[in-house]
């Protein structure tokens, strides 16, 4: 009798290093709890790494593992690196053991590597998840020994095997779609992510453009990521740019803040986004249609972030600002183009068409007929 019939099915799930992997890695639990609420989950990631945090937050059990990226400037070092993947590799079998999972989902990172490659040794199917059109070097890695690869992006058999692939998109914050727009505010409005930690660059170009800014006539939400926050409101640049009254800001077109806790509302009211080009943030630009420029992060692993804006800039659904010339041009990009009311229309209209919707839900399904074994 197949043990789905008699037995609770058990799922273990890897990555992180960042919330570009954690998060896709908890809908997909969270959507296999909802599909499957009987159903067992063990999260396996990198000792030191934020997933031993948020995994728990989220309320799933993690163990960590002390798999550790190799260091491709200086290789010598890669000695005491290769010992600790042995580790983990003899660490994450006894879990395996003792957990006896289904399926085992990997989403990217180090730790994913080391417990999805000991997953399939021991006979475990494994299902793939790539956040970006560029793939990652695990996942590259592990792409024989996996039975399924849902991806985000359209093309990636120039890194999979065709046969293996499911386009599912990415998972998306939940109840990202539920923010109501003011439509009796007229003026536009522009929203500037940079993520929680923040985007230099992307800082760096909004504080010098603030005049321009304000003389547009436009609403600015500014995230700053915590990191730069402080830095920013005490500077000169900033304090010139809002003027006081009484001893108190004048800024009634400006909100400055180092994350945002109310995102729906946010990306709703937005007329346009700035945003990095990470894999979460261009699903939830797609999800919601919103018009957006993409400043590509150049400090990421063979520049997949380019890679995943250029994904829609060839589809005319954004606008791209290089990393490197930010600083010139991407105030003058956005206020031109939050002013053309027939460009974002478009830009909206063509964003919309690439969302995938309901991605974890369809991932989670794909890895329950895995572990029923269909």
């Amino acid at each position: 009798m197949p043990r789905f019939l008699i037995d609770t099915m058990r799922y273990l799930i890897s990555g992180g290093g960042t919330g570009g992997h954690i998060f896709p890695a908890v809908s997909i639990a969270n959507a296999l709890k909802e599909l499957d609420p009987e159903a067992e989950i063990l999260f396996v990631g990198a000792l030191g790494r934020m997933e031993m945090e948020r995994v728990p937050q989220a309320g799933y059990k993690i163990v960590g593992l002390p798999v550790r990226g190799f260091n491709r400037s200086q290789p010598w070092k890669n000695v005491s690196v290769l010992i600790d993947l042995a580790k983990s590799i003899r660490q994450v079998k006894r879990v395996i053991r003792d957990f006896r999972p289904d399926v085992g989902v990997g989403v990217g990172g180090y730790a994913s590597g080391a417990a999805m490659w000991a997953a399939a040794q021991m006979g475990i199917p494994i299902l793939l998840q790539e956040q970006n059109g560029f793939a990652g070097v695990t996942n590259k890695i592990l792409k024989d020994k996996a039975a399924k690869i849902c991806v985000a992006y359209e093309g990636m058999e120039r890194f999979f095997p065709a046969d293996k692939i499911i386009l599912t998109g990415n998972p998306v914050r939940q109840n990202l779609t539920s923010g109501i727009k003011n439509e009796k505010l007229k003026i536009k409005n522009l929203l500037i992510l940079g993520g929680s930690l923040g985007a230099r660059t992307i800082n760096e170009a909004v504080l010098a453009g603030l005049p321009a800014l304000q003389q547009a006539g436009i609403n600015v939400v500014w995230q700053t990521g915590k990191v730069y926050y402080d830095k920013i409101i005490s500077s000169e640049a900033y304090k010139r740019a809002i003027g006081t009254i009484n001893g108190e800001a004048n800024t009634p077109w400006l909100e400055v803040l180092p994350f945002l806790t109310d995102m729906p509302d946010r990306y709703a009211q937005a007329d346009l986004v700035i945003s990095r080009a990470g894999a979460s943030s261009i699903s939830e630009i797609c999800l919601l249609g919103k018009p957006a420029i993409l400043v590509p992060s150049p400090n990421v692993a063979e520049d997949h972030q380019t890679h995943n804006a250029m994904a829609l800039v060839h589809k005319d659904a954004a606008v791209l600002v290089k990393d490197s010339e930010a600083m010139k041009k991407l105030i003058p990009t956005a206020l031109e183009l939050i002013r053309d009311d027939n460009r974002l229309q478009a830009l909206h209209t063509n964003v919309l068409t690439l969302a995938q919707r309901d991605s974890a839900k369809r991932i989670a399904e794909e890895v329950m007929k895995l572990a029923r074994r269909e």
